[in-house]
């Protein structure tokens, strides 16, 4: 009997299975634990399935519920996009456009596109924050940004739609008084072991303790991808770079290029993020495109 099955149902069960609990899900969607206890009963029964094991102080999904779930996911996820598409058809010129930039992305793509839009959009105001790791999705998350352009965090929370725009090239480097620079061919781990490698921290709860790109055990960790520079060209670690950042030093011989064994720093992919219930309007889908030109 699936006619009796709502939005609702399956929103409230979505909710459920991300936040763990159906408290955290009530706090999630603002209703009553005993509201979504019920709701999710309903929909057990509108299914003729149970979902959740209420065993021990957590439920857990049924393999049924994790089956489910996905198709659950589309379904709610669609919703938002014919709402959000048809908000922005309604929409006019947003009269203030906020969005956050991962701190790795590219300076130069970063000032041209945002000195065309003020001539395109001389009536739209902007805020711009930089952050990196997991604190862009957060700003966007919360509202607090319209939208956000983020690199450094491969795989963006629920409740966020993606667009892939452009990857950028990520070196590892030291100065060439470091031993790790006189090496011939891949440096092997083991011989990292004692040397510091300088990483960025998170200042997000959504990846925090999660590292990317650590390989070191020896590990200094900045909040600031300009202090990270400074401190490689000061000799006091190696480390992961984007190269539109350390052409430059690379040229001069401030920093040199290592290669080490396994995976390579490789490209980094810079994709923009805004959430499902609410599309770029036409300042935002603007500056999307001129990100992805590069030009």
């Amino acid at each position: 009997m699936l006619n009796g099955v709502s939005l609702d149902h399956l929103r409230t069960f979505v909710a459920a299975a991300d936040s763990g609990s159906f408290s955290a899900a009530g706090r999630a969607i603002g209703r009553a634990q005993s509201v979504v206890s019920q709701t999710i009963a309903n929909l057990e029964a509108q299914l003729e399935v149970t979902l959740f094991e209420r065993i021990g102080r957590y439920p857990q999904l049924t393999s049924e519920g994790k089956n489910l779930l996905a198709d659950a996911r589309n379904v709610v996820a669609g919703a938002d996009s014919l709402k959000a598409k048809a908000h922005s058809f309604s929409a006019g010129l947003e009269s203030e456009l906020s969005i956050v930039v991962d701190i790795m992305f590219p300076q130069r793509c970063l000032t041209d596109a945002l000195s065309s839009f003020k001539d395109n959009f001389p009536s739209t105001s902007l805020k711009l924050h930089v952050e990196a790791l997991g604190r862009v999705a957060e700003l966007v998350l919360n509202n607090q940004c319209n939208l956000g352009i983020t690199g450094t965090l491969p795989f963006p929370p629920p409740g966020l739609a993606t667009e892939s725009l452009f990857s950028e090239e990520m070196v590892t480097v030291v100065t060439p008084a470091s031993r790790l620079a006189i090496r011939n061919g891949p440096i092997a781990f083991r011989e990292l072991l004692d040397e510091t490698q300088l990483v960025l921290t998170d200042r997000s709860s959504l990846t925090n303790g999660i590292d990317y790109g650590v390989q070191g055990t020896n590990v200094w960790r900045l909040a600031d991808l300009s202090a990270k520079h400074a401190f490689l060209r000061a000799g006091l670690g190696w480390g992961h770079m984007p190269l539109w950042l350390i052409n430059e030093d690379l040229k001069e011989g401030r920093l040199v290029r290592i290669i080490l064994e396994g995976p390579a720093a490789g490209l980094l992919p810079f994709q923009a993020i805004y959430p499902t219930n609410r599309l770029p309007g036409p300042a935002g889908r603007w500056l999307l495109e001129r990100f992805r030109t590069k030009s």
